[in-house]
């Protein structure tokens, strides 16, 4: 590869999009991070995603401004929802309607600008907690639909959606990121985090994290409220 080829990553501030971007900076390319700020209650994961974004020396950092609070639905972008606390049947109650569809379709229009032929992103398929668009086949959707209504699919060879973690355990996830050499304490994972990043220990999101150190047999570097 050229050393001047680029890709769009997604980063959330979270352990799983770090890892993602420091593959992509493993393999050679010159990623350019984009972050959403589209209403979520755990806003301290803006915070770190600029921080990890900084401190992994990034070409470029973007942070885009939705409203998806204004439709809600979720427990992430409804105040009046509560976070659930326990593990729960079928599809949770914080998945955000359309969100990895809006965010992947904006990342796409910034890879055509940036003519990068390459949008990665953080999705998994194994913890994935019940996600519709954290699924293997949304992702193939998605990118033939892209090749399709763009630009660079019709005239330029077309791009690709990278999901190096699709279909790693969260344990595995965090072996790879410390062979590369991510700094997990820089990260937010939690759904309810405070303003300053400490994590409640009890959403979700939390007890996959930690279950996930726990089998890498890594002490947790997370800071909890």
């Amino acid at each position: 590869m050229s050393g001047n080829e680029k890709a769009v990553v997604l980063v959330s501030g979270g352990l799983d999009s770090t890892t993602v971007l420091a593959m992509a900076m493993e393999q050679g390319y010159a990623c350019h991070t984009l972050s959403f700020d589209y209403g979520q209650r755990h806003r301290s994961e803006l915070v770190a995603a600029e921080r990890v974004s900084q401190a992994m020396g990034v070409a470029d950092h973007k942070v885009v401004h939705l409203d998806l609070d204004s439709i809600g639905g979720s427990a992430l972008t409804d105040m009046d929802i509560a976070v659930p606390e326990q593990e729960t049947e079928g599809i949770p109650i914080t998945y955000v309607p359309a969100r990895n569809t809006v965010f992947l379709a904006i990342a796409l229009g910034w890879a055509e600008v940036l003519d990068a032929r390459r949008i990665f992103i953080g999705v998994n398929a194994v913890d994935y907690s019940g996600y519709p668009d954290c699924r293997p086949e949304f992702i193939k959707a998605f990118e033939a639909t892209a090749n399709l209504a763009t630009k660079v699919g019709v005239e330029e060879g077309g791009l690709r959606i990278e999901t190096p973690l699709i279909e790693l355990a969260k344990h595995e996830i965090i072996q790879r990121g410390l062979a590369l050499g991510v700094d997990y304490s820089l990260t937010v994972s939690c759904y309810q985090a405070t303003e300053d990043g400490k994590a409640c220990g009890k959403c979700d999101s939390c007890r996959l994290r930690r279950e996930g150190f726990k089998a890498a047999g890594i002490a947790d570097p997370t800071r909890y409220a």
